[in-house]
């Protein structure tokens, strides 16, 4: 079983970066994407256009290729202003794109047979804050046909504040030995 993390922060190291480590450090065969090192163009909308979605020359692809290949997607983010962040948002919106590009003709058939996994940290109490964001991938997930699994919120602002949650420690531990388990039965 191949897992795949997105990483939605634009900070190296940053506390949603050290949550899902735990999650995945004894995993086998993890396929890391930190979205903040692709250049990705933001969306223009041509979904009703006769021609449909014109090619844009930029990473983007090259993120969906490496996705395509995982049963396990992990969206790993900071949460900023109570949502994800930009980097996270634009590459999904570029979803709409590829529900309509003849190189991906099954993509959301493709994303129906994996599994789906939220993990974000930030702080203002964001077990209770935080729930929107989480709400949001949930229909995001639903819409596209991904398989949601759960979520893990994490409380930090400062750099390393999340060894300071010791309950969102131990969630990620918890999910990464169960997604080990999952990965030896395969």
């Amino acid at each position: 079983m191949k897992i795949g993390v997105i990483y939605g922060s634009t900070r190296e190291g940053g506390n949603a970066e050290i949550l899902t480590e735990e999650v995945i450090n004894s995993l086998p065969d993890v396929t890391k994407i930190k979205l903040k090192d692709y250049h990705v163009k933001d969306i223009l909308d041509q979904r009703h256009e006769l021609t449909g979605f014109e090619r844009v020359e930029d990473d983007y692809d090259q993120i969906i290729e490496q996705i395509m290949d995982c049963e396990v997607l992990i969206f790993s983010t900071p949460i900023y202003w109570y949502g994800m962040t930009s980097v996270m948002k634009r590459f999904i919106d570029r979803w709409s794109q590829t529900l309509r590009d003849d190189k991906h003709p099954h993509f959301k058939e493709e994303m129906s047979r994996k599994q789906a996994y939220i993990i974000a940290v930030g702080g203002d109490h964001p077990r209770v804050k935080g729930l929107p964001l989480v709400q949001q991938f949930s229909y995001i997930f639903q819409f596209i046909g991904l398989n949601y699994k759960g979520y893990i919120v994490g409380e930090g602002v400062k750099p390393q504040d999340i060894f300071k949650d010791g309950k969102a420690i131990e969630d990620a531990r918890k999910l990464g030995e169960l997604l080990k388990k999952r990965v030896q039965s395969k």
